[in-house]
């Protein structure tokens, strides 16, 4: 059994306690399946999913289950037909952690459920300002950071899929351009779960007069922080960074073009003074005071292999 952590608010577990809990929840996935999955410079294996990912998608799948429940007694109370209302999870972490890698295996896992199918994912990053407007805004600089984003579309978006709105629309966002797509739109039509990934998605600002009343975070039923030591990120980073300019930012559509072209030195260089001035930063003043909100934090070791799993206390 896990023992009690961070002031009492979680039961913390090492790797062999975690896995144990899993049970006899059946392994779904293979190692091709990983492979399509998988993100850049994200070390994942079936090891992984089993020790991990495996336990995880049994609670979740308890949780889920318990919810669809209560609001079947509350239709019943109400003696009407509730709408659907899908089980919202949040997932947070750093720029390079492996958030998007974690949260489609995650949605993988959990589509393989009978009682939850319908298991959509959707990005923060399409809830970015377009590139244009963060320059009207002198955010330019500030890309990733909360003020970077339309909060209040997102939370409208959130709350719309709570509410069984049948379709809701979510702007799309393209890593290679670096920018909102103007046009495009992924449609969301009541999923029995929704996983929504982004960096900032569990901060709720600051106490003056003008902060915002409604969060993000309040539409979730639970959520998910991956952390790690920020000298492992930062080389993460670095590395996914190496990897992009032999790769993606060889596409002359490609918003970082111009440092496809640089020595390894450059690049390293470059990607570093990144860290330092943008994502670092923002981990440590945005990101990581969020963490010990989460309802599940997952502690990664230098390998990305996760060593720590520490459950929030109901």
């Amino acid at each position: 059994m896990g023992t009690e952590g961070h002031a009492d608010r979680h039961l913390v577990f090492d790797r062999d306690e975690w896995s144990v809990l899993r049970a006899a929840t059946p392994l779904t996935l293979r190692q091709p399946d990983l492979e399509r999955l998988r993100g850049i410079n994200v070390s994942i294996d079936l090891d992984e999913v089993v020790a991990v990912y495996l336990p995880m998608s049994r609670l979740l799948n308890l949780y889920v289950s318990a919810t669809q429940n209560l609001h079947k007694v509350s239709a019943t109370f109400l003696g009407a037909m509730a709408p659907k209302v899908p089980y919202v999870i949040g997932v947070a972490g750093s720029v390079a952690v492996g958030k998007s890698t974690f949260a489609r295996i995650l949605q993988a896992l959990l589509a393989r459920w009978p009682d939850h199918p319908k298991v959509d994912l959707v990005t923060t990053d399409g809830f970015l300002y377009p590139n244009q407007a963060l320059v009207d805004r002198d955010l330019a600089n500030r890309k990733g950071f909360p003020e970077s984003y339309d909060t209040r579309r997102l939370v409208s978006f959130l709350r719309d899929v709570k509410s069984g709105v049948p379709a809701v629309e979510a702007p799309v966002y393209s890593h290679v351009v670096y920018d909102i797509v103007p046009g495009e739109h992924l449609t969301v039509e009541q999923p029995d779960i929704l996983i929504l990934e982004g960096l900032n998605v569990l901060q709720t600002g600051g106490h003056s007069p003008t902060s915002p009343t409604e969060f993000v975070s309040d539409y979730f039923d639970f959520s998910i922080f991956l952390d790690a030591d920020e000298g492992d990120i930062e080389r993460w980073y670095v590395d996914r960074f190496l990897t992009l300019r032999e790769t993606v930012f060889h596409d002359p559509r490609s918003f970082f073009r111009h440092f496809a072209d640089l020595t390894d030195h450059e690049a390293v260089s470059v990607a570093r003074g990144i860290w330092t001035e943008v994502n670092g930063r923002n981990l440590r003043e945005n990101i990581q005071p969020t963490r010990d909100r989460a309802s599940l934090i997952l502690r990664k070791s230098g390998d990305h292999r996760v060593n720590e799993i520490r459950l929030r206390k109901l």
